[in-house]
């Protein structure tokens, strides 16, 4: 069975409840109930990774990892 965590209510729903939303307020699915509730904590997590990830490409690209691309939007 999937489970997804709804944003809005902070609620962990299954697939198969009848009442699950179907909006943008969800996130997922999961494969287990306990995944769906840290669904935050593990996007959080994964924002770092790719974060970390950007990080080292920008210092392997200029040589300078706080380089932010002369993006006027990023200063």
């Amino acid at each position: 069975m999937e489970y997804w965590f709804n944003t809005r209510t902070g609620q962990v729903e299954a697939h198969d409840d009848p009442g699950r939303a179907r909006s943008g307020d969800l996130m997922g699915p999961y494969p287990t109930h306990e995944e769906a509730a840290r669904a935050l904590e593990i996007a959080a997590a994964r924002t770092e990774q790719w974060d970390e990830e950007d990080r080292r490409e920008r210092e392997w690209r200029t040589g300078d990892p706080e380089d932010l691309d002369n993006n006027p939007l990023n200063g």
